[in-house]
């Protein structure tokens, strides 16, 4: 970020950066969010702390848009949602909550997984393991050897699944891997701890929330960390939340209460303004239709400029090496260039990625797509050319 900034060429383009962007590459304030901040505004008597738990009304409406209004879980009274400081402060809770429950297992993680990932639950203490996930010089799910690494995973041990868009790679499981994926977890008895970042950037809310739904509803344990930070433009304003599914009643109970004594320990209290903006959003038909219809266009933006860089991609290099950009879903893909390339695309051309080759779609826009797609490829050129003379 620091670079980028320094940077005066006219010609530098971000795609390292994890925020949407729309075309004029501003990370807009939603009309629904400006509508819905003006009502809690104008209705809001006091600053005083909400509680432990957050927004009750914001727990709630945050359950139905993920697990669904007829999951048993909900029905049984089996599931508790606490508001935390963003999708991260989720992450970090349900690591000392697992820890406090069983500090012996062992949290398994995607290779690759997003960066924040390893800090935010090894640094509760928890040991952690890669299960492998992604090819990213083929462009592809490793879903057999996922599969044959988690079936040796001992007994109550949890994993980490991106609930979709994954992050760094784009690459989500389908419906049929996911139900294979089930028959692992429940065969293992392992727990599952679904993190859902992107709701609503992939397809929609529900094909979004499918495999969380599918897997939620069938295990007897689970966690869910969710954020609103992308599909609400939330940033800022750290709205997440911990939903925990529980064998029971009871025992949904028990985990509540652990919760929110790991939660005083940590932050004492959820930051209000942001989760009262979302309620709100999610209470009001009309505010939630806007933000239905404002997340639908961020979708199609990175959906568009997806197809155009591949299109561009394949008009520059002749082939069709670079087609899986479009496949993917969500913000990201990993490009699967070296950091060395990674290097001279910053310093030759002024397009700025992380290391590992992750790019930022949403830092694609219609008058730079020609200029990254064209860059790439002369790049690509650029390392076939020394591979070959060994240099």
């Amino acid at each position: 970020m620091a670079k980028y900034r320094a940077d005066s060429s006219p010609k530098k383009v971000d795609l390292g950066v994890g925020v949407y962007r729309d075309s004029s590459g501003n990370t807009p304030v939603l009309d629904c969010v400006r509508r819905a901040e003006q009502q809690v505004l104008a209705a809001q008597s006091t600053k005083s702390y909400v509680g432990a738990a957050g927004r009750e009304e914001f727990n709630s409406a945050v359950e139905e848009l993920v697990l669904g209004a007829s999951h048993a879980g909900r029905r049984d009274r089996r599931v508790r949602t606490v508001q935390t400081p963003g999708g991260c402060g989720a992450l970090r809770v349900g690591a000392e909550l697992i820890r406090a429950a069983a500090p012996t297992a062992v949290v398994h993680v995607s290779d690759p997984t997003w960066g924040n990932h390893p800090p935010l639950l090894g640094n509760s203490g928890l040991r952690l393991e890669r299960y492998p996930y992604y090819d990213a010089a083929a462009h592809e799910l490793r879903f057999e050897a996922m599969l044959e690494r988690l079936d040796r995973a001992a007994a109550g041990d949890v994993v980490l699944i991106h609930a979709c868009c994954h992050n760094p790679t784009g690459a989500d499981l389908g419906m049929g891997q996911w139900r294979e994926v089930l028959a692992l977890l429940e065969r293992r008895r392992l727990t599952p701890f679904l993190d859902l970042a992107y709701q609503g950037f992939g397809e929609d809310l529900a094909a979004d929330a499918a495999g969380v739904r599918l897997v939620t509803d069938s295990v007897p344990e689970s966690l869910v960390a969710v954020s609103y930070s992308k599909n609400l433009g939330l940033y800022r304003e750290r709205v997440g939340a911990l939903i925990a599914v529980s064998e029971n009643e009871s025992r949904a109970d028990a985990v509540q209460s652990h919760v929110l004594q790991i939660a005083r320990g940590i932050y004492s209290m959820p930051p209000d303004h942001g989760a009262a903006i979302a309620a709100r959003i999610f209470a009001d038909t009309g505010l939630k239709n806007s933000w239905l219809g404002e997340l639908g266009a961020m979708r199609n933006r990175i959906k568009l400029m997806r197809a155009e860089l591949a299109a561009q991609l394949r008009a520059a290099t002749g082939d069709p090496s670079f087609d899986f950009i479009q496949e993917q879903r969500g913000m990201f893909s990993l490009l699967g260039v070296s950091s060395n390339a990674v290097d001279r695309l910053r310093e030759n051309c002024h397009i700025y990625m992380t290391a590992d080759s992750r790019m930022n779609l949403a830092g694609i826009m219609p008058h730079n797509v020609t200029y990254v797609a064209e860059s790439i490829a002369a790049e690509r050129l650029i390392a076939t050319e020394k591979s070959a003379t060994g240099s």
